[in-house]
């Protein structure tokens, strides 16, 4: 029985519910390595320092944090002079219904990278599971073609944490998907708004990089 499960059963009510959610919560934000967050950092500074483009993706709700990562990153860091060049693969309906429709849905992302991206280039998975077939075949294909690969997971990190190059896991019971989720797009505040705020500071407050 994960977490959620257990809270379900034993809270009888909204408020006891929410509250122990969100304990819980709290707990699994504490779990998450910082160092892992500022070598993920690192990775999108020496992307941007590079021009080279950053691309998510992801299925679901992922789908979703993967938009909003590439939003946050290219429009929200305010890099107007040395952009972030993100994206989400997770975005063009019409090149995923074509592709999935196809060749299948496992193909997805694979064949988008195979148009658009170049060796050197970012590639960030985000999966709770770390097992979704169309997210795995697409880092498989980045890492055997010079992209620098990171995911973000959660459960026991999956496939993705093993052959991702890195990442930020967020370890949980299998099945937690909201915990991890919340998680991830709390991960996305928190890069996002360490790269619009150090980036806005004087070279000299921030020092050299």
């Amino acid at each position: 029985m994960n977490r959620l499960e257990e809270l379900a059963r034993t809270r009888d009510d909204v408020e006891s519910f929410a509250r122990g959610y969100m304990d819980y919560l709290a707990e699994v934000l504490e779990r998450v390595d910082e160092s892992e967050v500022a070598a993920f950092i690192g990775t999108l500074l020496d992307a941007r320092e590079r021009g080279a483009r950053i691309f998510f993706m992801g299925n679901g709700g992922s789908a979703a944090t993967a938009t909003h990562f590439a939003n946050d990153i290219a429009i929200g860091s305010k890099s107007w002079e040395k952009p972030f060049k993100a994206s989400s693969l997770s975005d063009n309906v019409s090149s995923i219904t074509a592709i999935a429709n196809d060749d299948g849905y496992a193909e997805i992302f694979e064949q988008q990278l195979r148009v658009l991206m170049s060796s050197g280039d970012v590639v960030v998975a985000i999966s709770a599971s770390g097992n979704s077939p169309n997210v795995v075949r697409a880092v498989e294909y980045a890492n055997a073609n010079g992209a620098v690969t990171a995911a973000l997971t959660g459960f026991d990190g999956g496939e993705l944490k093993r052959i991702s190059r890195l990442g930020i896991h967020v370890p949980t019971a299998k099945g937690e998907y909201g915990p991890v989720e919340d998680v991830h797009l709390v991960l996305d505040h928190v890069v996002s708004s360490y790269l619009l705020y150090v980036l806005a500071r004087p070279l000299e407050v921030r020092g050299a990089r």
